[in-house]
């Protein structure tokens, strides 16, 4: 990874946990791994979208379906994330 030694990467995850705290630290993998999915589908969209006049009806169907289970994952992670800093207040 570019010359980075193993002493190197374990100084920048120590100083990442120092700065954000190990508690943020699965919220911050999640944000990230959710900006890159959708960063990934959108540019799988800019180059399948002169794709669409040869898909099928079942692929476009398949299409459909897939970002409806992914808005509703996302929905359901929101919800969790939304509940947890409720209970983190309240507690």
């Amino acid at each position: 990874m570019g010359g980075l030694g193993t002493t190197e990467l374990l100084l920048i995850l120590a100083v990442v946990v120092l700065l954000f705290g190990a508690s943020k630290l699965p919220e911050l993998a999640r944000g990230s791994g959710r900006a890159l999915r959708i960063f990934k589908a959108e540019t799988k969209g800019l180059v399948d979208g002169d794709d669409d006049d040869t898909k099928t009806a079942e692929e476009k169907e398949l299409e459909a379906r897939q970002k409806l289970l992914d808005a509703e994952r996302d929905r359901i992670e929101r919800e969790r994330i939304t509940r947890e800093r409720r209970d983190d207040t309240t507690a």
